[in-house]
């Protein structure tokens, strides 16, 4: 929906008519109309985006940046590691919302910037996840094994690390998504996301919020897309562990009768 949104939407999600002001949903504006009489199902279709383009970009900045630092500071270990962790778990401390606020309050309202901050509070999550799977890998026999061939610490780590550590790090990107969609609507809902006229899910809760009682729809549309959408990504999450569980149940099973 998001890819085709200029093919698929009824409407020009920015033409505004006031003669259809706040008109209910019908068979012409499945969803109504706005104060503007903008068609919501069109702003609604447009609106896919920006929330989907905000989880891609906060998947990433987290994981060019946090899986690396994770990495790092898992292989490392020591005063490189403590010092890693030392300034993530600062950025931990801070409420994401928070966090996020403040970066857009130095950089400026924007759907770039939105999805900038969003970025930046994805990274700890990938940062930690990485961490905790190369702290768990580097003393296994297969790395000792390859340690003890004088490979490199680059290669260690990218090669036979990292490929093996990469299981939780997918799953981790579909739940970094649905929290990055979540954040980026709360910071439209704000006014310090996307500005108007370009449509966004989180504005337009906002702005139906002041129509509750006239038109009801307003806000009642973009709230269930975005809650389906939250949902669907944190289903492909269960699904992608649920998957990653029985091929590791698998693996042990055919380890189990090889020995």
């Amino acid at each position: 929906m998001a890819v085709l949104a200029p093919w698929i939407s009824p409407q020009d999600p920015l033409v505004q008519n006031r003669a259809d002001q706040f008109k209910a949903p019908s068979l012409p504006h499945p969803f109504g109309t706005d104060e503007f009489g903008r068609d919501i199902l069109s702003r609604v279709i447009h609106g896919a985006r920006i929330s989907l383009l905000t989880g891609a970009v906060a998947v990433l900045i987290g994981g060019t940046v946090g899986v690396p630092l994770g990495l790092l500071g898992g292989f490392a270990g020591g005063l490189a590691d403590a010092a890693i962790m030392r300034v993530l778990d600062f950025v931990l401390a801070i409420p994401a919302i928070l966090l996020a606020m403040v970066i857009i309050a130095i950089l400026g309202p924007g759907s770039f910037n939105a999805m900038l901050a969003v970025g930046v509070v994805s990274i700890p999550s990938f940062a930690r996840l990485t961490r905790a799977s190369t702290l768990s890998l580097k003393e296994r026999e297969f790395v000792v094994a390859t340690r003890a061939l004088g490979v490199g610490p680059a290669y260690l780590m990218f090669r036979t690390i990292l490929l093996n550590a990469l299981t939780p790090i997918v799953v981790q990107v579909a739940v970094t998504a649905a929290v990055a969609m979540l954040l980026e609507a709360a910071l439209s809902f704000l006014g310090l996301g996307t500005q108007p006229p370009t449509p966004s899910w989180g504005s337009m809760l906002n702005t139906g919020r002041s129509f509750l009682h006239q038109a009801p729809w307003y806000g009642l549309f973009p709230g269930i897309v975005i809650t389906l959408s939250v949902l669907s990504l944190n289903a492909l999450a269960d699904a992608l562990q649920a998957l990653v569980d029985r091929g590791g149940a698998g693996r042990a099973v055919a380890a189990g009768r090889g020995a």
